[in-house]
């Protein structure tokens, strides 16, 4: 039986400095974690109980869903991952370090080389395949602002998993295992999800999804139809709209614009000026916005690239960075114009004096790319590359042209669904799994093959399945909690009963002994509040902070043998014979 009068617990009556969300606040107050550094914690005994709990339910659905488990370690060498490119496409976020014979390490963000590693030393034939492997393990990421306790930390654990396979086919039949798996955890521990399509980044692969929490506090924008469509903002793909004839329209118009360097006092300025023959007035849709990037590829030396898009929105930099794979990408700095003196700060546009200096035709030597909506045949305003004058009604593919399409430019509600179903909401939302479909890219960069039923070598395609378990337990204090304390589900709660003795009169104690191995006897997990000099008060704030969702309260009742039981989840408090205790919670 575990009793607080010797348990390695401290509960805090204040908030830590640093908590800016609830599951932080709590779970320092509550005793299951304290603050190491910057993004790390250390795990006190009630936080590995819940912790455990939530990592047998991932376990448990692994297991059916016939993974393995396995463990490799957090301190990898630097070869795999240069063979795969990633020593270098992760940037800053990794953590390297040497040893003492200046051999370059990592502490891993994640295992997909190991794991292919390991695969390639064992199988060897499509007879071994095929498999799945996962283990609970840290994971490292440099993150420059670490935040929200667990939410966001440069240490965290997960529970990633990867699939090996001969065919297509057998890679799609695990991919679906494993979002089976994911739908059964989630379920089990109660979190609303919604699966959308999501870019695949750093991992790489065909196939990417993601499981978003709908929450305000999340990190990540998804949007949904009612149709049900659903996709991360970064995988959200603008539909193409179709070409419109150019026959007939008015021939491009340069006009003064005079302090007009925003998309407000350019239109402002255009209405006053140069109304429009249609009657209707000029609005930022009509004008073409030119975003000036800095782009520089791993490894690579820094070019800059200028994106048109429609002037009534903004550039995206997390959808940037999709269409820039493989990039870093800012906005371009004073240094980058000052190097680029053909490109009129608040007066960018492809073409000056009638000829284009940006796109295919351009003598800037700078990439031009358009938002997709630019299609030929579309009228614009636009800089005309000289200070303090724009031009108007420069129709694409008339007078300018570009050298791709960039969809980066922000996503909005009532924006058309790609797949025809409606337009789009968005939300908020927090990544609690990934499921990709990776194909043969580690594979074939880390050499694993196997003989197939004709004696070929054939290179294997992989899956790779992460949840963040840390991230989850979070997660769930953020959602089950009251202004008193945490309120854990039972599946993860850290014991299934939280008894309190309160009281001086020796009969408290004995009753309450009594009643604590009757609960045990019954196969309960108590926490057994034994505390023999603290108060009644004190008890009752740990009980609630605690964040067990049943507490018995033995005290002064006992004596005419009953107790109340708190039922934190409903909120109530009721008068129970001692008698009827056990009978309550039998399952």
């Amino acid at each position: 039986m575990t009793r607080l009068s010797n348990y390695f617990l401290k509960t805090l009556r204040e908030d830590p400095a640093d908590a800016e969300v609830a599951s932080h606040r709590l779970l320092v107050r509550a005793g299951y974690i304290r603050r190491q550094s910057p993004g790390v914690f250390g795990w006190l005994p009630l936080g590995l109980r819940v912790k455990g709990k939530l990592e047998q339910i991932i376990r448990e659905e692994m297991a059916a869903a016939g993974a393995h488990e396995v463990h490799f370690p957090a301190l990898l060498p630097r070869e795999p991952y240069e063979a795969t490119g990633r020593w270098e496409e992760y940037g800053e976020t990794m953590f390297r370090l040497q040893d003492r014979h200046g051999a370059d390490h990592l502490l891993a963000p994640t295992h997909e080389e190991a794991f292919t590693l390991m695969v390639k030393d064992i199988v060897t034939s499509y007879k071994d395949l095929p498999l799945q492997l996962f283990q609970i393990q840290d994971k490292y990421r440099d993150e420059a602002r670490p935040r929200a306790g667990l939410l966001r930390g440069r240490e965290f654990t997960m529970k990633d998993a990867y699939s090996f396979d001969v065919t297509d086919e057998g890679l799609a039949a695990a991919y679906q295992k494993q979002r089976d798996a994911y739908e059964r955890i989630f379920t089990r521990l109660g979190l609303e999800y919604v699966i959308v399509s999501a870019d695949a980044g750093a991992m790489g692969g065909s196939r990417s999804e993601e499981f978003l929490l709908p929450t305000p506090i999340g990190e990540d924008t998804f949007v949904r139809s009612a149709g049900g469509y659903a996709a991360n903002v970064e995988a959200y793909v603008t539909p193409v709209p179709d070409a419109i004839p150019f026959d007939g329209l008015p021939a491009a118009e340069v006009f003064d614009s005079p302090n007009t360097p925003t998309i407000e006092t350019l239109v402002a300025h255009a209405n006053a000026v140069l109304p429009r023959a249609d009657g209707r007035e000029w609005t930022a849709a009509d004008t073409l916005k030119n975003v000036v990037l800095a782009v520089t590829p791993i490894g690579g030396e820094r070019e800059l690239v200028v994106v048109g898009m429609p002037g009534d929105r903004d550039a995206d930099m997390k959808r940037a960075e999709v269409v820039f794979a493989g990039a870093d990408v800012e906005p371009a700095t004073a240094a980058d114009f000052e190097k680029h003196p053909g490109l009129v700060r608040g007066y960018i546009g492809p073409v000056r004096d009638g000829a284009p200096i940006l796109g295919t035709e351009g003598a800037t030597g700078i990439r031009y790319l358009l938002d997709p909506r630019v299609v030929s045949g579309t009228s614009w305003i636009t800089g005309a590359n000289v200070d303090e004058k724009h031009v108007a009604y420069l129709v694409a593919g008339r007078d300018f042209s570009a050298d791709g399409v960039a969809d980066m430019a922000s996503v909005r509600d009532g924006d058309p669904a790609p797949d025809g179903s409606g337009p789009i909401e968005t939300a908020r939302g927090m990544e609690i799994g990934h499921v990709f479909q990776l194909g043969r890219k580690y594979a074939e960069a880390l050499g694993l093959k196997v003989l197939d039923e004709n004696g070929k070598l054939v290179t294997v395609t992989m899956g790779s399945y992460g949840i963040g378990v840390t991230r989850i337990m979070a997660i769930l204090a953020e959602l089950h909690h009251d202004d008193r304390g945490l309120i854990w589900p039972e599946a993860i709660a850290p014991f299934d009963v939280h008894l309190v003795a309160t009281g001086k009169d020796p009969i408290v104690a004995e009753v309450a002994e009594e009643l604590a191995a009757q609960l045990e006897a019954a196969g309960l997990d108590v926490l057994f509040d034994d505390r023999p000099k603290v108060s009644p008060g004190v008890k009752f704030g740990d009980a609630e902070l605690l964040g067990v969702p049943r507490v018995v309260v033995v005290g002064r009742d006992a004596a005419e043998g009953f107790a109340e039981v708190w039922d934190r989840a409903a909120g109530t408090k009721d008068r129970v014979a001692i008698a009827e205790v056990p009978g309550l919670f039998r399952s």
